[in-house]
């Protein structure tokens, strides 16, 4: 009896001991809307990420349906963008195309966008990485591609249209640069027809790539190696008449160990 009535005082006290303690206060509580922004903004500016998320995740309800909401979103992603969080930049943007589809801020969405999927893969032209985004899965650099494009698409005139249009351009020279990449490889491996396939796949899909020069200087080799001298000659012809300071009929392949992205 003893043992069981301190059990039941035990539990009892724990009991209480719960009830007191409560749910945690939301410091929050008494804030508008604008000083929860306020308050945000100072977190992010002081590193305290995991606060400032709270903050605008508390402001998306409290605020919802004003310009100030659209904003706290806008600003979230942007701060997951700059912590290298694309994940959760992107989970916001998500969130913000489906709440706000006509929001004045729609092409500042797409150009973020771009810019978390583009950092995903590589810095812009690769400055601070020691790789290149060809060499890369391309995924992330596709849906980059495509959020800039319906950024320029439907926003020709946006103050980011220009940026972005010079970012789809390095994608489409970073994915072209792909292909030769493989192309590469192949011709390596003395896969001569399979490095002629992936070249003509990378001249129908990316015509104008800075990339194509190294490629048909591989498809002369391959020709050459498959004793197609024919062939050979016209693709030669073509490298020249497209190229004609091209260096690789004389140099021969790049130095692989210095990336043709690097521009020191």
């Amino acid at each position: 009896m003893t043992r069981l009535s301190s059990l039941c005082l035990l539990a009892a006290l724990v009991t209480l001991a719960g009830c007191a303690s409560g749910p945690a206060k939301d410091e929050t509580a008494g804030w508008d809307a604008q000083r929860l922004y306020t308050e945000a903004q100072d977190e992010q500016a002081a590193g305290n990420l995991e606060k400032a998320s709270r903050y605008y995740e508390k402001l998306e309800g409290r605020a919802a349906g004003t310009p100030l909401a659209e904003q706290a979103m806008l600003d979230a992603a942007h701060m997951h963008h700059k912590a290298q969080e694309p994940a959760q930049a992107l989970a916001i943007l998500n969130r913000f195309e489906l709440r706000h589809p006509t929001s004045p801020a729609t092409d500042y969405a797409l150009y973020l966008r771009g810019l978390v999927s583009f950092n995903d893969n590589l810095g812009f032209f690769g400055l601070l990485n020691q790789q290149d985004l060809s060499e890369r899965d391309q995924k992330a650099a596709r849906d980059s591609f495509e959020a800039f494009r319906a950024l320029v698409v439907r926003f020709p005139e946006s103050i980011y249209a220009e940026d972005a249009r010079q970012r789809m351009q390095y994608i489409v020279n970073s994915l072209a640069q792909s292909e030769i990449n493989v192309a590469q490889h192949y011709f390596l491996r003395q896969s001569y027809v399979a490095t002629i396939n992936r070249v003509q796949q990378a001249i129908e899909n990316y015509p104008q790539a800075p990339a194509l020069e190294l490629g048909l200087y591989l498809v002369v080799r391959s020709y050459d190696a498959l004793d197609m001298p024919e062939l050979r000659d016209d693709t030669k012809r073509v490298l020249l008449q497209s190229y004609p300071n091209t260096t690789y009929l004389n140099a021969g392949l790049p130095d692989r160990s210095r990336p043709w992205w690097r521009l020191w």
